[in-house]
């Protein structure tokens, strides 16, 4: 059993002036998730996964999956690593009414109580309050009104505390929930706007909402929840566009950070961090933006790996008439434009630009598009080509040079799995670098 919440750790060892921090893996792929996995063993901390409202709820989500459905895939993968469960935590995103935010606003509450209550009684143990967003019947022109968001934020953190209880009732050992209040803008995934600039969350505002959210929560009876707020999501001023990233400047950044100094209790979390140099990521960590949320920079470097084997398997099938070519980029693409609906909204212009963005955008919407029969038949065919015809290292000199270095070291096994899940890692060393005072290498 875990003496406190692994974030309350970093919290208090921040306080004693050792710059720790965390990141988040926001994703729902399973080399994504085994590559941290795999990273994270390599050290005493513990990995967070998180899934999102939209992504996972008791409804299904884009996923398929409930949060009890979601724990039990991320456990399974552990189990396949192997990684011990107990060094998993589990963390639910934008936690609130985002799914049904057309709704009016008793029935789109009445859902996200029961999504939080589903999350906590799954063992998900870092629980994002978000009632930022309006509700049909609510004033549009206000996206973040912080006493609105604050109330709401209060009933379903109340559920959540009663989720708790029963939880660990039944299990002594589970960990009570720590709660992260506020929301970033613009809303989660990357934006169009990340391209022309943003602005850094004001010193007031996050005043406004920590100080909303603590009478909130006082008037609630929850002061005993208030004490495992930990974080507060801002906009510290980084973002991606389609191309673009929009880099960490703590200089700008600063008087919001400054503003952390009032609320030792407190660490900012910062959202949309993918892209962002290792040295950006550890100025934002130094900085007070101690948890850093990556998700699609994950899934672009698992795509960027699939590419160069795919590129590999065409030289090498050139030699080998037996065997059929897997035609994995091919299949990708024409299921992304066979179905649109999970990109249209991101790639614009001439059809050779949307064809190039369909692959190659910061955006990543192909992560949509991994779990189709036919791409994972695709995907599973381009693997048992590989592991069939062997990888030469010439070959992997040309595609792959970080891993041909640690095959030819011996660190690294000449698998096509392995080599992908060592791909996405060099992104994931990144965030290591970042969170921690002395690098830990993969």
């Amino acid at each position: 059993m875990q003496d406190s919440h692994p974030l309350k750790n970093i919290l208090e060892k921040r306080r004693n002036g050792i710059p720790y921090g965390l990141y988040a893996v926001c994703s729902a792929n399973e080399y994504v998730i085994a590559a941290a996995m795999e990273r994270a063993a390599a050290t005493r901390g513990p990995v967070l996964i998180e899934a999102t409202a939209n992504q996972v709820n008791q409804f299904g989500g884009y996923t398929g999956m409930k949060p009890v459905d979601f724990r039990d895939f991320v456990y399974r993968i552990a189990d396949n690593v192997p990684f011990p469960r107990q060094r998993i935590l589990l963390g639910g995103d934008h936690l609130g009414p985002l799914p049904w935010q057309e709704e009016p606003v008793d029935r789109a509450m009445e859902k996200a109580r029961e999504l939080v209550r589903q999350y906590v009684l799954a063992g998900f143990s870092k629980i994002h309050l978000d009632t930022s967003m309006p509700l049909a019947g609510d004033c549009r022109q206000s996206r973040s009104d912080p006493e609105r968001a604050a109330s709401r934020g209060a009933e379903l953190c109340r559920e959540a505390e009663l989720a708790s209880a029963r939880l660990r009732a039944e299990n002594p050992a589970a960990l009570r929930p720590v709660y992260v209040v506020g929301s970033e803008v613009p809303a989660p995934g990357g934006s169009r706007e990340g391209e022309a600039g943003l602005a850094i969350t004001r010193p007031e505002d996050l005043a406004a909402t920590v100080a909303a959210y603590g009478q909130a929560f006082r008037q609630a009876g929850l002061e005993v929840a208030w004490e495992n707020v930990a974080a507060c999501v801002v906009q510290p001023g980084v973002e991606f566009g389609e191309e673009a990233v929009h880099a960490y400047d703590r200089a700008a950044a600063r008087e919001l950070t400054r503003t952390l100094q009032q609320y030792p209790g407190l660490v900012l979390e910062g959202h949309s961090t993918d892209y962002q140099t290792p040295q950006a990521l550890k100025e934002m960590v130094e900085d007070g933006i101690a948890i850093l949320k990556v998700g699609p920079a994950l899934s672009f470097a698992l795509r960027e790996g699939l590419f160069a084997l795919s590129y590999m398997e065409k030289e090498l099938l050139r030699f080998r008439p037996d065997r059929e070519a897997s035609c994995f980029m091919e299949v990708l693409d024409w299921s992304m434009a066979r179905t649109p609906a999970g990109w249209t909204r991101h790639y614009t212009g001439s059809p050779p630009a949307v064809r190039y963005a369909r692959k190659y955008s910061l955006f990543d919407r192909c992560r949509y598009y991994l779990p189709l029969a036919e791409v994972r038949y695709a995907l599973s065919q381009l693997l048992e080509n590989l592991r069939q015809t062997g990888l030469p290292l010439t070959l992997l000199r040309q595609f792959m040079p970080r891993q041909y270095d640690k095959v030819r070291g011996g660190r690294l096994e000449n698998e096509p799995v392995s080599l992908v899940k060592d791909w996405i890692g060099t992104t994931l060393d990144d965030y290591l670098y970042a969170v921690r005072p002395v690098r830990i290498d993969g």
